[in-house]
């Protein structure tokens, strides 16, 4: 049985990955402080070990864990809103959230009604 061998990121492509990812940056600007070469041929090099199908993973990882983090961050707003913002419409929707996201969604009701008459006439003759 063949298993893919599962290739390791290097230095390099580890910190280019991890300064886009905490910076939110391009990859023009995280290429020089990641160590690649500054100017053109460091952007290049980085681009294309930016389209590598292992270092694209390991970056899916990394955003992955950053929205984890950041999660608890936008839960707690969300709850301070709901409880204490001024407007009262604001808290409103900030409560409908709360809710649909804990799984409280009001049913969505959608009446269908399809009225017509439909007649079909082949004629082989």
């Amino acid at each position: 049985m063949n298993v893919p061998k599962i290739r390791k990121l290097t230095a390099k492509q580890l910190a280019l990955v991890d300064t886009i990812v905490a910076n939110g940056c391009s990859i023009k600007d995280a290429a020089p402080i990641a160590g690649y070469a500054v100017g053109e041929s460091g952007r290049v090099t980085a681009t294309k070990t930016m389209k590598l199908p292992h270092v694209q993973q390991y970056m899916m990882e990394r955003i992955n864990e950053e929205f984890g983090l950041s999660a608890t961050i936008a839960a707690r707003q969300l709850r301070t809103l709901a409880s204490g913002a001024k407007s009262e419409y604001v808290q409103l929707e900030a409560s409908k959230d709360l809710l649909d996201r804990a799984g409280y969604k009001p049913i969505d009701r959608s009446q269908v009604q399809v009225a017509g008459d439909i007649r079909v006439s082949i004629d082989l003759g």
